[in-house]
């Protein structure tokens, strides 16, 4: 089986040599070139045609974000960024995926060299799942005096009244999850049913996430803080390195924020949030799915079907990586597989069926 071909971006001579290494001791993938900066990458990249690149966020000659728009509208490929476990390395590595990199590696600010090799299995994970990701050409940018484009226009209908009360609507993503979710959340209205969400995110990354969705959505968006009211027209994300899930409190939905052994590998994990959906909000759950490798949540999810819950899975030709859909779709758990662009809509189509009509058992 041929080997997965990558070129190593960074400007640092110790992080590049440390990835070669890494890299080089798997027996299916080898490291064909390493750059300091994206010019050099640039002829690397034309002359070698890699499978896989890794790209430090910050350099020099070029900005890591200029260099990754640019390639990723003149030759699209898949992409792992590397960043900083900082305020500034989380908001770039966000923009970044938005950009269309397929997922990225957190080194740490100090004691990079021993960080990156306790990150060893994680990085080398996260290029055999970008090799196989499915990658889309970024759109030109708009040329000198052109009008901006009308901007998307978002799904609009009428107040969702009692249903945004009854229901709560629960996502879970990993890889390419953060553009995915995005693109669900900013379609639904401002009285929308309360959104916990668990997306893959290491610590330090998903306060920056939920500040970015907040700032886009008609709907509330905030990290979720253990023992707060899950409500109407507010959005909850699972903290980095911990698990999310919900509780009931008399009349009242909680959330509970908690340490813990990983779960299918994942802290926090779409399993922790999707269990405790189909046990404390049953047939007024309503389950999405998005693209993610793996098989978190998938079986979770068809618990709460069983449950009475309504679940949504993103479709392959729509999802980064499809691994968690066809997991929980093989399982049994999809009501309904759609493209990406449909799932916000018919959720509200269906939320606005069953308007005013309480499932709950309770």
């Amino acid at each position: 089986m041929a080997k997965t071909k990558v070129v190593v971006v960074d400007d640092s001579a110790l992080v590049r040599s440390i990835l070669t290494e890494i890299i080089n001791r798997q027996s299916d993938m080898e490291c064909i070139g390493a750059a300091a900066d994206p010019l050099v990458a640039r002829e690397m990249i034309r002359n070698l045609n890699p499978d896989v690149i890794t790209l430090d966020v910050e350099m020099p000659r070029m900005d890591g974000l200029d260099f990754l728009s640019r390639l990723m509208r003149l030759r699209p490929m898949p992409v792992v960024m590397v960043s900083t476990l900082t305020e500034r390395g989380a908001e770039v590595t966000l923009k970044a995926l938005e950009l269309g990199a397929v997922d990225f590696v957190a080194k740490p600010k100090i004691g990079v060299a021993d960080g990156i090799r306790l990150l060893a299995q994680d990085i080398t994970d996260k290029i055999r799942i970008a090799s196989k990701a499915h990658i889309r050409r970024a759109p030109p940018p708009p040329a000198p005096g052109a009008a901006p484009p009308a901007p998307v226009k978002a799904v609009t209908m009428a107040s969702l009244g009692k249903a945004s009360t009854e229901k709560i609507i629960f996502i879970g993503a990993s890889t390419g999850g953060t553009e995915a979710t995005k693109d669900v959340l900013i379609n639904l209205p401002a009285d929308s049913p309360a959104v916990v969400i668990t997306q893959h995110m290491p610590p330090g990354f998903t306060k920056s996430y939920a500040t970015r969705l907040d700032g886009l959505c008609k709907i509330r968006v905030k990290e979720a803080q253990d023992g707060e009211r899950i409500l109407p027209g507010h959005g909850y994300i699972a903290p980095g390195g911990m698990h999310l899930s919900i509780e009931r409190s008399g009349a009242n939905y909680i959330a509970r924020v908690q340490d813990g052994e990983p779960i299918n590998r994942h802290k926090p994990s779409v399993e922790a949030l999707f269990l405790s959906a189909a046990k404390v909000v049953g047939p007024n759950a309503i389950g999405i799915m998005l693209t993610g490798m793996g098989a978190d949540g998938a079986k979770a999810m068809k618990v709460m079907k069983d449950a009475g819950a309504y679940n949504y899975c993103q479709d392959e030709a729509s999802c980064v990586v499809f691994g968690m859909p066809r997991e929980a779709i093989a399982a049994g758990a999809a009501d309904e597989v759609l493209p990406l662009n449909q799932i916000a809509i018919k959720v509200l189509e269906r939320l606005r069926a069953t308007s005013g009509i309480s499932l709950n058992r309770v």
